[in-house]
């Protein structure tokens, strides 16, 4: 049976295949990974050197022609192994995804006084396995075979990458040029490889017509993400969002730069509708100033409140789920958003990194590290709804003169997020915009 490649979350390798009130307005829509094609999500609860990675299988086709390679620091018994559920994944995204949130001018008046927003694969009967012999003429070791919940997985090691690369396809894999090289670097490196394909029958057996994300758990010193056997095959750049939990603060990349993306921008209110093509332009433009060089910040807050909530904070079974072996079981937060729930939520702080990546600009894996930093952050954009009363007073006058200036403003932070052009974006204004030839009103006073 043949299988392609094809590139996919953290340097494996696939084979083919609610409107919310909080203190600072009202959540109005999220930008999620479904914004994105391409995309796969990570997430890795970190605490000393002990690590807990859920992969989602972002697979589409004939679950049969699945299977993934993914590169491990150290040898993971049958125990270390988990089949998870997705909605938990799904969860920790709709949580910490960027937001677009909505105030309404109040009659200027009447002001009222609001608080400050906050800062911010089945193979046939003839191809299973090659023999002990070969594989140790190859300089193979197959470490150890389990079967968890649908999924048929290998652990190997290797001494050379062509005896791995040759392994690999006598068992059905069909390996993509270069992926010797990358495959070389991960066995210099002493690291083993974890090699699950779907198990039809037991699939059957459980009831799943979908394919569940893999858990894995082992201590090891090395807080990294395997990208590059990912991008061997690629037919283009790849999204890639790592969710980190961890006790002690903020987490980000050592060897490529940490960026926050843009964020706490007043905007022109007829995004509210396309607010999914505005966050993908703005990330498109903000991947391209940055010349695809970069690991993004989209979300950094303590796990149990948001200021607003995208969706309610996760609970305790379902971060201990997701493998938040520290957390007490008196933590259960209640959906209570847009303020902390109680003491217990500072020990899990969640950080959401995205990162659009090829071979080229990202020819390292990624590695990270935990910093002391708790400060608050969040991908939030702001849409102010015009007060559209009649009342007359000096300070309503006050307010309508400043109108046109505020609009302007937004229409220009919009078009340096995207790089949409300002006078397009004038067009699509409400009646009372900003438009392109608008003069100052004493410009003919006095013309005959």
């Amino acid at each position: 049976m043949l299988y392609r490649l094809l590139g996919m979350v953290c340097g494996t390798v696939l084979l083919n295949t609610q409107m919310a009130l909080g203190f600072c307005g009202f959540y109005v829509a999220k930008a999620d990974t479904q914004l994105f094609n391409k995309a796969s999500k990570v997430a890795l609860v970190r605490h000393d050197n002990k690590t807990v990675m859920t992969m989602a299988n972002d697979y589409r086709g004939d679950p049969q022609e699945f299977a993934v390679v993914v590169p491990v620091p150290t040898f993971l018994e049958r125990d270390q192994i988990h089949v998870g559920d997705r909605a938990l994944l799904d969860h920790l995204d709709a949580y910490s995804a960027p937001r677009l949130v909505e105030y309404f001018d109040e009659d200027p008046c009447r002001p009222r006084v609001l608080p400050a927003p906050s800062a911010f694969g089945r193979l046939s009967a003839q191809a299973v396995g090659a023999s002990a012999a070969t594989e140790k003429s190859l300089g193979v070791t197959v470490e150890a075979r389990y079967t968890v919940g649908e999924y048929d997985i290998v652990i190997l090691s290797a001494e050379q990458s062509t005896g791995l690369e040759t392994w690999l396809t006598i068992n059905g894999y069909r390996m993509p040029t270069g992926a010797a090289r990358v495959l070389g670097s991960y066995i210099r490196q002493n690291m083993r490889f974890f090699v699950a394909k779907v198990n039809l029958q037991e699939q059957g057996r459980l009831g799943f017509a979908y394919l569940r994300p893999l858990q894995i758990a082992y201590a090891s010193p090395k807080f990294m993400l395997p990208i590059r056997l990912g991008t061997v095959n690629a037919d283009g750049p790849q999204d890639l969002y790592v969710f980190t939990l961890t006790r002690k603060g903020r987490v980000e990349t050592t060897n490529y730069r940490t960026v926050q993306l843009p964020t706490g921008v007043e905007l022109p209110v007829f995004i509210k509708s396309t607010f999914g093509d505005f966050y993908r332009a703005l990330f498109d433009h903000q991947v391209q100033k940055e010349q695809m060089r970069v690991v993004f910040l989209e979300y950094a807050w303590d796990m149990g409140w948001c200021d607003p909530c995208a969706a309610d904070p996760l609970s305790a079974e379902e971060l201990r789920k997701l493998g938040v072996f520290w957390l007490s079981s008196a933590y259960n937060p209640r959906p209570m958003r847009g303020r902390p729930v109680m003491p217990q939520a500072q020990d899990v702080f969640i950080t959401r990194l995205h990162v659009r990546y090829d071979a080229e600009r990202f020819p390292e894996d990624l590695i990270f590290q935990e910093t002391a930093d708790r400060t608050n952050f969040q991908g939030r954009y702001i849409l102010r709804h015009a007060w559209r009363g009649t009342e007359t007073c000096r300070e309503a006058e006050d307010y309508r003169v400043r109108l046109p200036e505020r609009w302007e403003q937004e229409a220009r932070a919009l078009a340096e997020l995207t790089g949409w052009p300002l006078d397009d974006i004038r067009k699509k204004m409400p009646d009372g915009g900003p438009v392109s030839d608008q003069q100052p009103w004493w410009r003919n006073l006095w013309k005959d």
